[in-house]
Order: C-alpha cells, then structure tokens, then sequence
C-alpha cells in the first residue's frame, strides 16, 4: 500500500525531478508533486511525495528528515488527511445596516 509523505523547508528551485530522484534513494517513488502559488505559480516550498510501500516511506522518513538538501534542513513526515471544511457556511455576512445613495445628495437620503 502506498504512504504519502509531506516534505516541507524545500526551496523555491526545487523541481519534481529533484525531488523524485531524492526519494528514489529510499524506495519506488510513485509521485513527486510540489505545491505551487495560485496566482504566481511560484513553488510555496513544501510538496508530497508518494512511496509506492510503507518500508520505503519510513526509510525515507528517517533518512531525509532533519537532512540538508540544497542548503535546507528538510521536514518529511506522513502526510495527514485534509480537514473537510464543512459545506461552504461561514463568511459572507453584510447587508445590514442605512442604505448609501451614490448622487450628489448622498447623505440627504439617509433617514435618522
């Protein structure tokens, strides 16, 4: 069964590549995936690594964290579910409160 591993404190050149062929040092990676900025594109610095077995992502795990690559001390760990947030709910909001007019007589329009 396949373990998928957080790797954090990566640097913003690191690419997949590099990071799969780190890996591979310690088992059969099956994926090397970064996280990347939505809107820069940019890497954030961290990414996920899937170990196609449980023996080679706890070596990977002892082997790699705490260890420097590229001149950073990685963090590698097992990758925790994603917390489910609910169904949406929470902000919005607004709408209350006096009305606003937009012509010259703005404030004339509110009533106290």
């Amino acid at each position: 069964m396949s373990t998928k591993l957080y790797v954090g404190n990566l640097t913003y050149d690191t690419t997949e590549t590099e990071l799969r062929d780190l890996f591979s040092q310690a088992g059969t990676v099956s994926e090397a995936m970064l996280v990347n900025d939505k809107m820069t594109g940019r890497s954030r610095g961290f990414g996920f690594v899937t170990m196609s077995d449980a023996d080679g992502a706890r070596e990977a795990s002892s082997r790699f964290n705490g260890s420097d690559f590229q001149g950073r001390s990685l963090i590698v760990n097992e990758a925790k579910e994603r917390e489910s947030h609910g169904s949406g709910g929470g902000g919005g909001g607004g709408g209350g409160g006096a009305r606003r007019g937009s012509g010259k007589n703005s404030r004339s329009s509110q009533r106290y």
